[in-house]
């Protein structure tokens, strides 16, 4: 692994963390949907975020879990927090729209 490939990945780590952390202090402080489904995106992209760095060290691998050559796993983690975040702006504008 390159010196640029390990910055990388530890500046996604350290801000992700950061984010993680405070979407866990959010999450104690609110009970509204929309919100509840972004701190949930934001946790599985760090999760994504770690499997990431340990597919990349070498001790875990995706391969396990492949479907027809597709890594499922992967797709999953990768697409899931858009999932989430776009669930979260549609309940945004349910309520909006509903009096």
């Amino acid at each position: 692994m390159e010196l640029s490939e390990f910055v990388v990945l530890l500046s996604r780590l350290a801000t992700g963390a950061i984010a993680t952390f405070f979407a866990i202090l959010l999450w104690s402080q609110t009970r509204d949907v929309s919100w509840v489904l972004i701190i949930i995106g934001t946790l599985v992209s760090y999760a994504e975020i770690v499997f990431t760095t340990l597919e990349s060290f070498g001790v875990v691998s995706a391969d396990f879990f492949d479907v027809s050559g597709f890594p499922v796993l992967r797709i999953v983690l990768i697409n899931l927090p858009l999932v989430f975040l776009s669930l979260a702006f549609i309940s945004m504008i349910v309520r909006k729209r509903v009096p």
